[in-house]
């Protein structure tokens, strides 16, 4: 019986820390990135994003503005360039203490500080302009960091980009999301 209890108890511990630091495998176009996210430091953020991930939002979705040796982003247009409809917004998590260094996830926004919702960027390089508190006051909150594929983040951030209807730094070849699921071990699928 307490070999029982013990084998539940340490299932139950098991799934809190899985679920504590989850991870999401990121197949795109140009290879597979492993991220493990931050939910300790960035719950709303890290929630909004596994809820868009389930959702099957990020599917087929590109990386629209890729800039090299500042950040790649993407998660919010289609390859024809349409926007999708992202309906939530997160609180700016932007204080947490996470920098937004390379390799590191973070959440896009406008000028409002609370307006990000499902768009995210990598970051290329250290860019400690964006960490809290910016210029604003606020910064760009981070979520997480790349485990695996920093190469394929590098591969994307050198591919060719163009102006593009109102966009610009747009890649002349579209760099695919073609899925994002939760893995359930850090960085192993």
């Amino acid at each position: 019986m307490l070999r029982k209890m013990l084998f539940a108890l340490a299932g139950a511990l098991l799934s809190v820390a899985v679920v504590a630091a989850p991870s999401v495998e990121m197949q795109t176009s140009m290879g597979r990135i492993v991220i493990e996210l931050d939910s300790e430091k960035a719950p709303k953020t890290v929630r909004n994003f596994l809820q868009y991930v389930n959702e099957g939002f990020y599917n087929g979705t590109v990386f629209h503005r890729v800039i090299p040796g500042f950040m790649i982003q993407g998660g919010g247009f289609t390859g024809e360039l349409e926007q999708k409809a992202a309906p939530r917004r997160v609180e700016n998590e932007a204080k947490n203490g996470l920098r937004n260094d390379r390799g590191t996830i973070a959440m896009a926004r406008t000028a409002d500080p609370h307006s990000a919702s499902a768009q995210f960027f990598i970051n290329h390089r250290d860019n400690a302009s964006l960490n809290h508190p910016s210029p604003d006051g606020w910064g760009y909150t981070v979520f997480g960091r790349v485990t695996q594929g920093i190469e394929v983040v590098d591969r994307i951030a050198g591919v060719a980009t163009g102006n593009r209807a109102m966009h610009q730094n747009v890649p002349l070849e579209p760099v695919t999301i073609q899925s994002v699921r939760i893995i359930s071990e850090k960085g192993k699928p």
